[in-house]
């Protein structure tokens, strides 16, 4: 007997997946728990196949489970493309974007092009998130995201890739410090000096974070601030040094008593690509999207 799927299954299951919690992908699919117990229940029954192993802290897919979480973020990537595509003959593009980036992305490159790109497609929803480039690829390549935007070194064994911008990480710090009168300097040689961070859920971080862990050395963090903005007034105010984007800088270069310093190492240059599947397989405001992106910067 053939076996017969439910677009409803394949979305619940892929949020129940993504969230590791039964409770919160039944949330997120506006459906109570026990509907959405009985739904992955039944749809265990019919296959004859466990495909999560429920525990105390949620969830975890069976290898079975991952099979078909897989297949199910396929299909619904597929729907979403056709569904884009008949749309651009109705009444506009509409759909849903998920696209993933890293900080310096999030918060020097995409803010401008978002705001235009939304303007033109007001019907498409952009579900974007913050990863590391290394998380980035693997979640698109196993279809957990249409898009991602990566920096640096990382490797994108299986999936296509587009260029788009440039730029490099350097050291901010006081005019009066002791690094100031450096005009290039390494990483390693920042670490004794108290540092202003963001967040530690920032990919930035992270990443710096495992430098300085290749390098057996911890980072010096003072402060933990939200936002470049504030990292900027910081310094300013002498509490300590950073490492910022330059795009960031170029911003700021009115900004007295700060000196931008050139980080030497060959990581911090950065060559940012987009990175999807099959870009001729997105849904036409997807590669819409790839398109802005890449008139603005290259």
């Amino acid at each position: 007997m053939a076996i017969k799927y439910d677009l409803t299954d394949f979305r619940l299951f892929i949020k129940i997946a993504e969230s590791e919690s039964l409770s919160r992908g039944a949330e997120q699919c506006h459906m109570s728990v026990p509907a959405a117990s009985n739904r992955i229940r039944n749809l265990e029954d019919h296959l004859g196949l466990k495909l999560l192993q429920r525990n105390p802290q949620g969830v975890k897919l069976t290898n079975e489970g991952k099979v078909y979480l897989h297949h199910a973020r396929k299909i619904t990537s597929q729907l979403e493309v056709l569904s884009g595509d008949l749309q651009e003959f109705a009444h506009g593009i509409t759909g849903q974007l998920r696209l993933l980036a890293n900080t310096t992305a999030i918060t020097e490159l995409l803010p401008n092009i978002l705001g235009e790109y939304l303007q033109s497609h007001p019907n498409v929803h952009v579900e974007m998130k913050e990863k590391l480039s290394e998380e980035i690829v693997r979640t698109v390549r196993e279809g957990g995201a249409d898009l991602g935007i990566v920096s640096g070194n990382v490797i994108t064994a299986g999936l296509q890739t587009l260029p788009f911008a440039r730029s490099r990480l350097v050291v901010i710090c006081p005019m009066d410090h002791p690094i100031a009168k450096f005009d290039n300097i390494c990483f390693e040689e920042c670490l004794p000096y108290p540092l202003i961070s963001l967040l530690e859920g920032s990919a930035i971080h992270q990443f710096l974070m495992k430098e300085a862990e290749k390098l057996h050395a911890t980072l010096n963090i003072r402060v933990q601030v939200a936002s470049y903005d504030a990292i900027y007034r910081m310094v300013a105010a002498n509490v300590g040094v950073a490492i910022i984007p330059e795009l960031g800088f170029a911003r700021h270069k009115g900004t007295r008593n700060i000196k931008q310093i050139k980080l030497t190492d060959n990581w911090a240059e950065r060559n940012f690509q987009l990175c999807a599947e099959n870009f001729e397989a997105l849904p036409t405001f997807a590669r819409e999207f790839c398109e802005i992106l890449q008139s603005r910067y290259l």
